[in-house]
């Protein structure tokens, strides 16, 4: 099966500064989940101890040390908490090539069988993080004043929204009848 062959509408400038005359659409702030704000916000962080820490090393030939510091913490939190909205919007590596091949209802069990283990690893995973961070609740940072258990405790978080999440996709791709390992056309927007 070949693929339709692309079609190309030219388009004059005038074309093209007219659509400048427009509004823009309204901005639909709904498809983000509050992790996504407390993410936008250690990225920014993480971004700002960068820069400073490149102005301080670069330009005053002094670098502030807890800058980096900060900025590896600040890394570690947009990971995890990335790591929800991944989950959220079921952006995370999968693979999907099996499901075209099995008949639909071991496609669905196979399906169910995948959101019930990252049901389980999540659940695992904020178990395991929860019992690290209670065994150093009182473990300071090198460079500030500032207890450890702040990363450890956003890390935590994060896993236990991912397994939140997971349990929301679950139940969704149950009402649904598919999941995007199924029909992965029906989440990319190729679906007509």
């Amino acid at each position: 099966m070949t693929p339709a062959p692309e079609i190309h509408t030219q388009v004059t400038s005038d074309e093209i500064a007219h659509v400048f005359d427009e509004a823009p659409p309204p901005a639909d702030l709904s498809v983000y989940g509050v992790e996504d704000w407390f993410t936008l916000a250690a990225f920014w962080l993480m971004v700002g101890c960068v820069i400073l820490q490149f102005f301080t090393r670069y330009v005053l030939n002094d670098s502030y040390a807890w800058t980096e510091e900060i900025a590896i913490y600040a890394l570690v939190v947009v990971v995890f908490l990335g790591s929800s909205l991944c989950v959220r919007m079921s952006r995370h590596i999968q693979v999907d090539f099996i499901y075209r091949y099995l008949p639909h209802g071991a496609g669905r069990a196979l399906s169910t069988g995948v959101d019930l283990l990252r049901i389980g690893f999540f659940a695992y995973g904020t178990w395991l993080m929860h019992k690290y961070a209670a065994l150093i609740p009182d473990e300071m940072m090198t460079t500030v004043e500032l207890p450890k258990s702040i990363v450890f405790n956003a890390v935590l978080i994060a896993f236990a929204l991912m397994t939140l999440r997971s349990i929301q996709i679950a139940w969704q791709n149950a009402r649904r009848g598919y999941s995007v390992l199924e029909r992965p056309s029906a989440f990319d927007g190729s679906e007509a």
